[in-house]
């Protein structure tokens, strides 16, 4: 069985490459930069039609899992959002439609930032209307409508994580840079607005979802993957206080705050569980400990 990932080598893809390899999948990553080990690693910019054909044409693979994007939403360049994002997955739904035995699943890394600012402590599911609040969002969302065209030619599944984390997440997102921060027993952090609430996955447990989407195929489904809790930044930084024994001063910095923050996202994952079955999800604590141990052993004996 071939997979197909793209952005293989970037966070996410390096834990849903390594589920699937636990799983028996020979997989195949595509990356604009870096090829690294030329059988498995395959170079292509999503914006480069013909070097994406000649790619897919030497995989031909049986799933695609399409993760490359541009996902920081203070990206600095609006317009990267849309190229990559939305023409870039163009692109590469053209490329896929063309291969003579196209493959069996699709599937395409949205983001729940296309449910923007909702009803107060609404829980959002893939009913909700979309609102985003963003050039990010607005470009994922594109992204939705334009592969939708796509469906009769191409067995496309729709993704909407909600925001997770782990081990290997660059610092500009924010609990990477909360647990660096404990990690280096900092005095002080630096942060935006403390009262947002967000539905935080561990991205093991997301790995675990694509796998599991993938093998049960359920084409033209749009899915949260999320863990139905929320947390504020203020309870991360409590828990990563009990975790090390170490306290910070915190620092609002107006810098930091989004005129367009959206305040809460909570999802409801019942039409992930009904696809996949019983999924497990860990406590965000547990998931803050695993960062916290990965380059400080002893945080988590406190």
């Amino acid at each position: 069985m071939r997979a197909l990932i793209t952005g293989a080598s970037g966070f996410t893809g390096r834990y849903v490459r390594a589920e699937l390899e636990r799983h028996g999948w020979e997989v195949y990553g595509l990356s604009g930069h870096h090829p690294g080990d030329q059988r498995y690693q395959l170079q292509a910019d999503l914006g480069d039609p013909a070097a994406l054909s000649a790619a897919l044409a030497k995989v031909r693979p049986q799933l695609v899992i399409h993760l490359a994007a541009i996902a920081f939403v203070g990206h600095g360049d609006p317009a990267e959002f849309y190229q990559v994002n939305t023409i870039g997955t163009r692109n590469l739904l053209a490329a896929l439609a063309e291969l003579p035995q196209r493959p069996d699943c699709v599937i395409l890394a949205s983001s729940a930032n296309v449910y923007g600012q909702g009803e107060e402590d609404a829980v959002l599911t893939e009913a909700s209307p979309p609102n985003p609040a963003n050039d990010y969002a607005v470009s994922k969302l594109a992204m939705e409508y334009m592969a939708k065209t796509w469906l009769p030619r191409l067995p496309i599944v729709i993704t909407r994580p909600f925001n997770y984390t782990g081990v290997g997440q660059a610092e500009n997102f924010l609990l990477p840079k909360i647990v660096s921060h404990f990690q280096r027993r900092a005095t002080r952090i630096e942060l935006g607005n403390l009262d947002v609430w967000r539905d935080f996955s561990d991205v093991r447990a997301v790995a675990t979802a694509y796998r599991r989407l993938a093998e049960v195929k359920p084409v033209g489904e749009i899915v949260n993957i999320c863990s139905g809790r929320t947390h504020s930044l203020r309870e991360v930084i409590a828990m990563a206080e009990s975790l090390t024994g170490h306290s910070l001063e915190v620092t609002v910095n107006p810098a930091f705050v989004r005129a367009n923050e959206v305040r809460s996202l909570r999802g409801d994952p019942s039409r992930l569980r009904s696809l996949i079955g019983e999924w497990s999800m860990p406590p965000l604590e547990e998931t803050v400990a695993w960062m916290l141990a990965a380059s400080n052993p002893a945080a988590t004996d406190r």
